[in-house]
């Protein structure tokens, strides 16, 4: 992009800044993620109204979703109420709605209340941080039996088929339903997909131990398998397949170079093999939140936004677009979608905003600090990759627990997660093994519900069909 065009775009900014003198100018938020409230706090102090809108009442620390999917934490633990997050802050100004569109021409907002009730919100500036959410490579069909992880009611529904299907196991006679009950698939080996399986592995293996009297949740089967040629595609290959052999001592079988055709009541087929299983997870893929449309902007394969330099709209003064998703390149390859891109963004969005609002030049272009890319695999074992460094084992997994610890929300979400986990380590117990309850009939409304309406799976007869043998790590 030519340093003519950079300046013309910065003078459209400049003028939408210095626009209405008259009156205290509005900087609208749109998601309360990393790069949300990283954009939000960077505006502390600036002369400005500043709005930040969310569908939902909190911020999550998404690093460790997994754990409340697998009954290690409680949703609380690792999510705080924004306004909390934003209670110190006088120019902040929280809403809980639903951004559904936006206007460039009126440069406004509209949004959806809780009650169903839109309205739109005026805007001088706005920044985009509306995330990313499960994507399913154009097969939406499969998130009816495949859930993805990006929210916290996303944790408990896994969480609950999780244990669900160990208390059905419990409760079956046939054997081969029974296997199927007690296998568990997860799709896309990424990290998400690879601290999900590990979990998983321990928490059959040393969590459940003892508590059955008719099945083994050890005899647990756990499949983790991807398209790509090897697990943890985004790491070195050294610490891909050392994450690979600590999976297979863990009991997780690995199949790469699988592309799913079916998600279905019985399991999954992948590459015309069918793999029964009661429970699929769906780790995988992401696409961006529908609001990104709206903007009418220029996308990415992935759909999202191809920004500027200063992480703005091209052609669309005063417009920003943060975190998963925005596509902001790097050496050439978009810049990937973690937590600390999102939080560099957000506090650089909101320092050019502050800038402009002073009728200052903008800062230099966003320029990405890499402090490397760490994965848990189970208890006492972790990776890092920073640059040329690449480390793994016991003291990696201590610096992975430090960093996750103290970059949580609020001092509770630390203490709290600091103590769980030590009771956790120590005795090998979860203290989150809760079966969300379906809503309760009403009064008056109450008879005996057919065990076909409880999605109770009858008994199959055992498959031909085995699970494919784990290739060896190399």
């Amino acid at each position: 992009m030519s340093a003519r065009s950079d300046d013309t775009r910065l003078r459209e900014s400049l003028s939408v800044a210095t626009a209405s003198q008259s009156r205290l100018r509005r900087i609208v938020i749109v998601g309360g993620g990393f790069g949300g409230i990283a954009a939000a706090r960077a505006l502390g102090t600036c002369d400005a109204e500043v709005v930040l809108i969310d569908k939902r009442n909190h911020h999550i620390f998404q690093p460790l979703l997994y754990q409340v999917a697998t009954a290690y934490l409680a949703p609380a633990d690792i999510a705080a109420p924004i306004r909390q997050l934003a209670q110190k802050q006088d120019n902040l100004r929280v809403m809980l709605a639903e951004a559904i569109g936006v206007d460039l021409t009126s440069r406004s907002v509209q949004v959806r209340t809780p009650e169903g009730n839109t309205r739109n919100v005026s805007f001088d500036f706005l920044v985009v941080a509306t995330g990313m959410q499960p994507g399913y490579f154009g097969h939406n069909e499969f998130a009816k039996y495949a859930p993805g992880l990006k929210t916290l009611s996303d944790a408990e529904t896994i969480r609950t088929k999780i244990l669900s299907a160990y208390e059905l196991a419990e409760l079956t006679d046939d054997e081969g339903e029974r296997s199927r009950l007690m296998t568990f698939v997860l799709v896309g080996a990424g990290p998400t997909g690879v601290e999900m399986a590990a979990s998983l592995a321990q928490m059959s293996e040393v969590t459940l131990r003892g508590n059955f009297r008719h099945i083994d949740p050890e005899n647990s089967s756990i499949v983790l398998l991807d398209g790509a040629s090897r697990i943890l595609p985004t790491f070195a290959e050294s610490l891909s397949r050392k994450a690979a052999m600590r999976l297979e001592k863990l009991g997780v079988r690995i199949l790469t170079g699988m592309k799913v055709e079916k998600v279905d009541r019985q399991g999954i087929i992948a590459n015309g093999q069918r793999i029964p299983s009661a429970t699929v997870l769906w780790t995988a893929g992401v696409t961006p939140s529908p609001f990104v449309k709206t903007l009418g902007a220029s996308t990415d394969r992935a759909g999202r936004i191809s920004v500027g330099p200063l992480m703005d709209v091209p052609d669309v003064p005063g417009v920003f677009v943060i975190g998963d998703t925005a596509s902001a390149l790097r050496n050439g390859k978009p810049l990937p979608g973690v937590a600390q891109v999102a939080i560099q963004q957000g506090r650089y969005v909101g320092r050019v905003i502050a800038d402009l609002l002073e009728g200052k030049e903008p800062r230099r272009p966003f320029q990405y600090f890499d402090k490397g890319n760490m994965a848990v695999v189970g208890k006492n074992f972790a990776l890092l990759e920073s640059g040329r460094l690449r480390m793994s084992g016991f003291l990696t997994w201590l610096i992975w627990a430090f960093i996750h610890v103290m970059s949580l929300p609020q001092l509770q979400n630390r203490l709290r997660v600091r103590s769980q986990w030590l009771w956790s380590y120590l005795t090998g117990q979860r203290s989150s093994r809760l079966i969300s309850e379906a809503p309760s009939a009403q009064v008056g409304d109450a008879q005996q519900v057919p065990l076909a309406d409880l999605h109770i799976p009858n008994p199959v007869s055992p498959q031909k069909d085995k699970v494919p043998a784990a290739p060896t790590a190399a």
